[in-house]
């Protein structure tokens, strides 16, 4: 299969000497997209004030988003499909200027594909406290200054409410389905709990129905890795010059979540105990080629995303849970009424199959009785985003129903 290079996923090659090169300028202060880049495919809609759970609130909020296909008529055809944590609304087309990452999902939505263009009206937001456009740390408050630390806590149900705030905003009443995976799929767990009667299907994909305390602890590390960065300044580093923001810190907790993100047996297959180069790493002050890609994948991430985001969006991972302050788990999601796929992957060590089960025990209504179906992948966490035949085969199921 081919290897895929999307927004929260890096192939599995080695590095390439051109590669390393590409990365040898110095990385700006916050890789997010700013107003005086260009808007690329982005969409704006502004959805005002907004307040947060924690009491906090935004004078304003904006969120960036995207669309193919056509919304009928009688509004009917309307399919909101939500991004894992650094992705962006960009789910298909090219990287390029305004847009450094290519789509995301290229295999899965488009004409004739799972989610058919031809017959679906699809939307994809930015989510709240990212930095591709939607209102995150990175964007400018009314005293002219990032919000950067000031920005509130955010929780995975804040996001929610914002994306019903901009679904009023864009006068779709009720979804024909509401499809996430990884992050993305915690917030369309939350969607089919908070707003049951706005979504008649629903795609939970590798994602759990609560954040673990193994999780959270995992999250944790990359939270302080990105901190304890000097460069960090406690938030405020966006004016910055070049190779002077947090780059370090934020590189280093890309680099631990890319271990979670793919499986031990595939890393293992891939690299083995390959050198980089011809100099030794056994004392010789070479390189293993597992180091080498972590490295550059992880400085590569730095230059299109935030810092301070990357902080934000993880604390909301760990403030998931779709059962607080509602009885539990199995109360909560008895409150969800749409036509449901669960979907866990056989390899995924960040949200192991465990939790999809758990999800598809106290469901009504889901298309395979009170099992998730599980696929096969060497891929781990990421076989959502790279595994299309797989993935679009039970995405097609669920639209037949």
């Amino acid at each position: 299969m081919e290897w895929q290079t999307s927004a929260d996923t890096a192939p599995s090659s080695f590095i390439t000497e051109a590669q390393a090169r590409s990365l040898l300028g110095k990385p700006p202060a916050s890789g997010a997209w700013k107003e005086t880049d260009p808007p690329a495919g982005r969409r704006f809609a502004g959805i005002g004030p907004f307040s947060f759970e924690s009491g906090e609130s935004l004078p304003y909020v904006r969120i960036a988003y995207e669309t193919w296909g056509e919304l009928s008529p009688a509004g009917d055809n309307a399919v909101l499909v939500l991004h894992a944590l650094t992705g962006d609304a960009h789910a298909v087309g090219p990287s390029g200027p305004g847009q450094p990452t290519a789509g995301w999902w290229s295999g899965i939505i488009g004409p004739g594909k799972a989610i058919d263009t031809d017959r679906w009206f699809v939307v994809v937001p930015n989510m709240l406290g990212g930095c591709q456009g939607t209102t995150g740390p990175a964007s400018i408050a009314p005293d002219g200054a990032e919000w950067g630390p000031r920005f509130p806590f955010t929780t995975i149900r804040d996001q929610v409410n914002a994306q019903a705030a901009f679904t009023d905003v864009l006068g779709i009443d009720r979804w024909a389905a509401v499809v996430g995976g990884s992050m993305g799929g915690m917030q369309a767990l939350e969607w089919a709990v908070s707003f049951p009667e706005r979504v008649e299907r629903l795609a939970v994909l590798a994602a759990p129905p609560f954040s673990t305390a193994d999780q959270i602890a995992l999250n944790s590390v990359q939270i302080e890795a990105v901190r304890t960065d000097p460069l960090h300044r406690g938030g405020v580093y966006y004016d910055a010059g070049d190779g002077d923001g947090p780059h370090q810190g934020l590189a280093l907790a890309r680099r631990m979540a890319l271990l979670n993100y793919r499986s031990p047996s595939e890393l293992n297959a891939r690299f083995e105990r390959t050198w980089q180069s011809g100099i030794s790493p056994l004392g010789g002050g070479g390189r293993f080629a597992v180091e080498s890609y972590l490295d550059f994948h992880g400085n590569k991430f730095t230059r299109r995303f935030d810092a301070n985001s990357y902080i934000t969006l993880v604390q909301a991972m760990n403030s998931h849970d779709v059962g607080r302050d509602r009885g539990g788990v199995a109360a909560a999601l008895s409150r969800v009424t749409a036509r449901t796929l669960v979907l866990g992957i056989d390899s995924d060590r960040l949200f192991p199959v465990e939790g999809q089960e758990v999800i598809a025990s106290h469901l009504p209504d889901t298309i395979d009785g009170r099992v998730p179906v599980v696929i096969r992948s060497d891929f781990g966490h990421d076989g959502f985003l790279i595994e299309d035949d797989a993935v679009s085969e039970h995405l097609r199921r669920l639209f037949a129903a």
